[in-house]
């Protein structure tokens, strides 16, 4: 795939992913919908909290929104939705479509900002073994240990 599908990939997901989390999970907490505090509520949260996990949302967002926090801001959004995690393993929730939904999210998440972040290719490379040797290059961008002689 050329640098720049990449990048426009990259993109969309994070757009999805950014839509998603301000429609579906942000915006009810913060406008105060009922559903909101009842869904918190049946996963043993006391009242209260879905403003202040609200924001905590919102400004996870923002920061992975933002190129130049936005590994940061992925990091935060991992801690927040392994939290969610637990509380539906807590809550005994089903595990395909409730427990496991945080890490579907994240790897949404990570994809894209993996897509569209040079940076992050070279940390975390994903290429097929070739045959032969590995150039001065793969060492540099795959972190492949040069061999010693």
């Amino acid at each position: 795939m050329n640098t720049t599908a990449m990048l426009w990939t990259g993109r969309i997901l994070s757009g999805l992913f950014v839509i998603f989390m301000l429609g579906a999970s942000v915006t009810p907490k913060l406008a105060g919908m009922l559903v909101a505090e009842e869904t918190m509520a049946q996963l043993g949260w006391p009242a209260g909290y879905a403003l202040m996990i609200g924001i905590i949302e919102l400004v996870c967002v923002i920061l992975y929104v933002y190129p130049r926090t936005s590994v940061f801001g992925a990091v935060l959004t991992m801690g927040l939705l392994g939290g969610a995690m637990a509380t539906q393993v807590r809550a005994e929730s089903p595990l395909f479509s409730h427990i496991l939904f945080s890490l579907y999210l994240g790897l949404f998440m990570w994809g894209g900002l993996w897509l569209r972040d040079p940076r992050l290719r070279a940390i975390f490379p994903f290429a097929s073994a070739r045959s032969g040797s590995a150039s001065d290059a793969d060492h540099e961008t795959m972190l492949i240990p040069p061999a010693r002689s």
